[in-house]
């Protein structure tokens, strides 16, 4: 993950607010609730613990495949560190290639 610039869950509280950062792991959790006006929430897991993820809903509409099916991303994006709450406002979404899942995630809709 180093060559590819991935920060850490565990050091995103060390980034700015409005910092630019790349952050990868596996989806944990993903949530779309009705009341969110078409907005994401992923939670995903790397070695360091998780973050949060905002997928807003053009990116949604753009990415949707990749982010509904995709076990493992990497997503690179602006972190909002408002009081200590961490999320990443997600500007670019992939897949992460060469990864073989060990579990599935917890999708609820």
């Amino acid at each position: 993950m180093n060559e590819l610039g991935v920060t850490t869950a565990n050091d995103l509280a060390g980034v700015r607010n409005g910092g630019r950062v790349r952050v990868a792991g596996s989806v944990i959790v993903r949530r779309r609730p009705g009341t969110a006006k078409g907005i994401m929430f992923l939670s995903m897991e790397d070695e360091t613990g998780i973050a949060n993820i905002v997928v807003m809903p053009d990116m949604f509409e753009n990415r949707r495949l990749t982010l509904v099916t995709e076990p493992y991303l990497l997503i690179e994006g602006k972190v909002q560190n408002v009081d200590n709450v961490i999320h990443v406002l997600a500007q670019r979404v992939e897949r992460l290639e060469g990864i073989t899942p060990a579990m599935s995630s917890h999708d609820f809709k």
